[in-house]
Parts: C-alpha cells; structure tokens; sequence
C-alpha cells in the first residue's frame, strides 16, 4: 500500500523555524513530483510546493516563495520542508502529496496523514 507520511509540526513563534518531513512507503518516491499542500481552519486546501521526481526543479507558491525550501533524500525515500520565518498565517495542516501541473495549476493527489503547524502572534 502507498503510503506518505508527514511529521515536524508543532508549535512555533511569530518568525521561527520549523522543519517538516515526508516519508513515502509502498513506493519508490524517485519517481514521482512530491509536494505539499496545507489547510488552514476554515479555508480550502492551498497547494504550497511540487518539486520534481529529479529534485532539479521546484515550485513554490506566491505564499511561501522566498521562506520556504524542499528537499529530496531519496535513500530515505523522503521529502523535507523547511519553513522559515512563520507567521500565523502559516497556521494549517500540512501534508505531502504526489503532485503534477495541470491545466489550472499543481495539483495534488495521494496525501496521506498531515501535521499540525501553529503559529503564535
């Protein structure tokens, strides 16, 4: 069964850091563009980065550009997300997902168990 798993949420102050990761089972993550999209309470999910099966192109959202980086280790068969200067803003569930360009823009599929990041003002 194909699994990811996300881990690294928590609780973190206006401008802290957090590092998120992402750990695929039953498949090769290799192989596959892997993202992440977040859902803050009462909003609907935004897709935040899709970063290619290579690791040689990523894309990140206009809400995140220029705070946020993802990496690739995949003798780990992992993904890591590293959120630099929070705000509250950035308070959601966050998951990791396969992911590909549509038509309308990144889309997601295959998010499995999310985790919690909450800012404090």
């Amino acid at each position: 069964q194909e699994r990811l798993v996300a881990s690294g949420g928590g609780l973190v102050q206006f401008g802290g850091s957090l590092r998120l990761s992402c750990v695929a089972s039953g498949f090769r993550l290799d192989y596959y563009a892997i993202g992440w999209l977040r859902q803050a309470p009462g909003k609907e999910r935004e897709g935040i980065v899709c970063h290619s099966s290579s690791g040689a192109n990523a894309w990140y959202g206009d809400s995140v550009k220029g705070r946020f980086a993802n990496s690739r280790d995949h003798s780990k068969n992992s993904v890591y997300l590293q959120m630099n200067s929070l705000t509250p803003e950035d308070t959601a569930i966050y998951y990791c997902a396969k992911c590909w360009a549509g038509v309308n823009g990144y889309e997601y599929e295959d998010w499995g168990q999310g985790t919690q990041v909450t800012v404090s003002s």
